[in-house]
């Protein structure tokens, strides 16, 4: 946890924002795996971790945006708590540790709110996205489940995204901790993989580091020799000479925020020409992406600028052709690189998507493309210091998307489809940074990780 002063703060923020009503966050609850007390690791909501601080299971907190006050809600500690779980600190004392008004039982929300609801006043939650809180919500307010995440409050939606955007010097502290437990997985995969292994002796070393140094792994890791398949998560494959093997995986740190890395390594010591040769254009689409990134500038426009990179790359190599701008235009890239750039970064490695993601990524200066793979990229508009936010960007080769494309004849005045033959088991490769937006530039977060070809290499003698 931060200091007390931190959530504070933080709340002192919302309340600038917003002048009537409550506003409920709830907590997130433990959930069964097969039965009641055995359970999923735990995780808590992250919108209650940033605003109230605790990562423990069954907690609410009410803030009234009119007279400032701040209610923490919780299970009072029992002896039977004591018994199985050791000391605890008292409800009274959790709310003191946030700077909370005051500390009342769970068992006290529900008519909390129907007094609130009794004087007229409006109620603003965010969205749901886990079912237990979803139910809750909706027995609480007699609203039907489907159509809860209607009622959520756009207002209070709007307003958490504009304060947790932009991250605080200690947030970025945290990010950067995480990010440098995820290099050290990489490097650590880096040297160990060896023809002979699964991808699964890959999905254990790296789980290893991650849970010895920080709060295990930020998402499913993606390790894989499908590189073409973009959320691959089966690890059943043993690793083959002259295969590409993709990890896309970061490490969670104790206090909730992420980091989301991605390298691409040969399984032998060292790339073929030709995975060298698309390498290059991967890893020079990366790096004038990050050269790009700043204050002000679209994010959308730093996606098209990589995209164009990856055409004229391909052009060289004879399996795009025509002008590259007007291949981008039309969307031909898109059959090599069909997802988007990258993302915001914090306590979730797709930073507040549970909030909405074009509400997140989009406004009424940017709206998001219908066209295929633009479609795709999470955050479009303009960056603002202080973002944290992924740079990643890939060349696929992907057998089904090629047929189908090419038995539609689907831009055959960009794309050299007989030259493509030979890629078919090629896979993919995708390179990932982690990037704090400044006001005349960027900086790659964390110690740095090995990206270069022939660094990449030296680490595999």
């Amino acid at each position: 946890m931060f200091e007390t002063a931190v959530y504070v703060n933080r709340r002192k923020k919302l309340l600038s924002k917003i002048n009537r009503g409550v506003g409920l966050f709830l907590g997130n609850p433990e959930s069964p795996r097969n039965y009641r007390d055995n359970v999923y690791p735990f995780r808590q909501d992250s919108n209650f971790l940033y605003f109230f601080g605790h990562a423990i299971p069954d907690m609410a907190a009410l803030i009234d945006f009119e007279s400032g006050e701040t209610i923490l809600f919780g299970k009072p500690v029992t002896l039977t708590d004591i018994i199985w779980m050791g000391n605890l600190p008292s409800l009274e004392e959790l709310a003191a540790q946030i700077g909370a008004t005051t500390a009342q039982p769970l068992s006290a929300l529900e008519e909390r709110i129907r007094e609130a609801l009794k004087k007229g006043r409006g109620i603003h939650f965010l969205p749901p996205y886990r079912m237990e809180n979803t139910l809750t919500l909706a027995q609480m307010f007699g609203i039907p489940v489907a159509s809860l995440a209607q009622h959520a409050s756009l207002e209070l939606t709007r307003a958490v995204i504009g304060i947790m955007g932009i991250k605080e010097l200690a947030e970025i502290d945290e990010i950067t901790k995480a990010i440098n437990i995820s290099g050290d997985m990489h490097v650590a995969a880096m040297r160990q993989t060896r023809e002979g292994m699964k991808e699964s002796d890959i999905v254990a070393l790296i789980t290893q580091i991650a849970i010895a140094n920080g709060n295990g792994l930020s998402y499913n890791p993606i390790i894989t020799i499908n590189g073409q398949i973009l959320h691959n998560h089966a690890y059943h494959n043993e690793l083959k000479g002259g295969q590409l093997l993709l990890g896309d995986f970061g490490a969670e740190v104790a206090s909730g925020y992420a980091g989301d890395i991605t390298r691409t390594i040969p399984v032998s010591k060292q790339f073929e020409t030709r995975q060298k040769d698309v390498y290059r254009i991967v890893l020079q689409a990366l790096d004038q992406s990050i050269a790009q990134v700043a204050e002000g500038v679209l994010y959308r426009d730093v996606h098209l600028h990589a995209a164009r990179i990856i055409a004229a790359g391909l052009g060289e190599l004879g399996l795009m052709k025509g002008d590259p701008d007007a291949a981008v235009a039309a969307g031909a890239h898109a059959l090599f690189f069909p997802h988007g750039l990258g993302h915001l970064l914090g306590l979730n490695v797709h930073d507040m998507e549970d909030l909405g993601e074009n509400l997140v990524g989009y406004d009424e200066k940017v709206q998001r493309s219908s066209q295929f793979g633009l479609s795709s990229l999470r955050y479009g508009k303009a960056l603002e210091a202080g973002m944290v936010l992924t740079v990643e960007p890939g060349i696929y080769f992907i057998p089904e998307l090629i047929q189908l494309w090419k038995s539609e004849k689907r831009h055959t005045e960009f794309i050299n489809y007989p030259a493509l033959d030979a890629y078919l088991d090629f896979g993919g490769i995708r390179l990932e940074d982690n990037v704090l937006v400044h006001p005349t530039g960027s900086q790659v977060l964390g110690n740095p990780i090995p990206k270069e070809i022939d660094i990449v290499e030296m680490l595999r003698e």
